[in-house]
């Protein structure tokens, strides 16, 4: 699990809150220091943050699923998490194409665990698997 926000009060509350839980949680106050933990060490699940300094949660997910040029290696389930309600919708769209769900601060420790344990879950049987 990796936490990525600017804020390093809320960096640091949600890999608390994590650990708590028993999630091994890394944590970076800044995009570029995020995108080089999540290529290193291919976490699970990230913890975003829509905006923050030099690049934000867009330009850290172009990134992250451009530089994942292995098939064998499953994509991290990302999450942004952000304060900014009125997120214009061609960025929402976007955020979508690559993956991310969205969830807006506050964040209490029952929401953060709930959209943890949704990130984590194994995806549902296609209706394939059986045929």
């Amino acid at each position: 699990m990796l936490v990525v926000d600017d804020d390093e009060g809320v960096a640091l509350t949600f890999s608390r809150m994590l650990r708590l839980q028993g999630y091994r949680v890394e944590t970076a106050t800044n995009a570029e220091t995020g995108l080089a933990l999540a290529t290193a060490h291919k976490p699970d699940a990230i913890i975003l943050d829509l905006r923050m300094p030099i690049f934000g949660g867009v330009e850290f997910l172009r990134r992250l699923r451009s530089a994942n040029t292995d098939p064998a290696s499953a994509a991290p389930s990302v999450t942004i998490v952000t304060g900014d309600y009125f997120i214009e919708e061609p960025i929402a769209s976007e955020l979508r194409q690559l993956g991310a769900q969205v969830c807006f601060k506050p964040l209490w420790i029952d929401d953060l665990v709930d959209v943890v344990g949704r990130m984590l879950a194994p995806p549902p049987p296609s209706a394939d698997a059986g045929a």
